[in-house]
């Protein structure tokens, strides 16, 4: 791996053998997150997520953003930053089909922050310390299922999902929807016990030859294809665990969790320099 200094902060270690170019970054700096950069993701397939809130994440004045695990009205929630949206996350509308309209189940459409097909993504991070919840540096695309061929429509790329204190699952690219349509493809072995009071670094290398994972700057699996050939967003997200369950209430862990934190350092995405 070679070293490419980010004026002011940590360098970022990228493959040899090739030139590269900063091309978007967020190094949270200052007090208040750059919401020209991100928004919060809030709606999960046309519903309000009711534990994905706008309160937990702060920067800290040292170049970091930290997500928070709190308490609101009797729920255990969280937060999701993304840099991009999943059309079949939009809000659907309240009105009626025909009685008011011709309205399609979907909801307002937003315009996209940062979209790339391509590079370098790379997330440095330390992970949460107790259980209960789970945090996740990911890529998707915004038509992903919208058809069966995934290089038209896109592909989840998941780099980092750490569902226990320490511990990050081997990496998974996911197309066609979420339907019985469904593909997984897994590489890599991930990781286990690391240590949480440092930082770690995840990334993903695409290119035409396919998708190639890293942690701690060694690369930890790759996937040949199918490629992607759209412009894919960004997400740094976390959840706390029971709402998916049968009962859709915080697990007895989520509500020990409160006030744990998972805290990034940096979001990078560099491009390969040709010619």
């Amino acid at each position: 791996m070679q070293k490419y200094e980010v004026e002011g902060h940590v360098p970022s270690w990228l493959p040899d053998g090739k030139q590269w170019k900063l091309i978007w970054n967020d190094e949270f700096d200052g007090t208040e997150l750059d919401m020209t950069k991100w928004d919060y993701r809030l709606c999960m397939m046309g519903k309000r997520h009711i534990t994905w809130g706008t309160e937990g994440v702060a920067l800290d004045g040292s170049s970091n953003a930290v997500f928070t695990v709190y308490e609101k009205d009797g729920e255990i929630c969280s937060s999701q930053l993304q840099t991009g949206y999943n059309f079949m996350d939009a809000a659907v509308s309240d009105k009626p089909t025909f009685g008011g309209g011709l309205v399609w189940p979907i909801g307002k459409l937003n315009q996209h922050k940062f979209l790339k097909k391509y590079g370098y993504f790379e997330c440095r991070c330390k992970l949460q310390k107790k259980d209960g919840w789970w945090s996740a540096f990911w890529l998707q695309s915004p038509v992903i299922g919208s058809s069966l061929d995934p290089e038209f429509s896109g592909i989840e790329n998941d780099i980092m999902e750490s569902f226990s204190p320490g511990n990050c699952i081997h990496h998974c690219n996911h197309y066609g929807g979420y339907g019985p349509d469904h593909v997984r493809v897994d590489t890599g072995k991930g990781a286990s016990g690391l240590n949480l009071d440092e930082y770690h670094t995840f990334a993903m290398l695409w290119n035409e030859d396919g998708y190639t994972y890293y942690i701690d700057g060694v690369e930890d699996g790759h996937v040949d294809g199918p490629v992607s050939q759209i412009p894919q967003f960004i997400l740094i997200s976390t959840e706390v665990q029971g709402y998916r369950g049968a009962n859709h209430c915080a697990s007895d862990a989520a509500k020990l969790a409160v006030g744990d934190t998972f805290v990034v350092d940096y979001v990078r995405v560099f491009d390969e320099v040709k010619g």
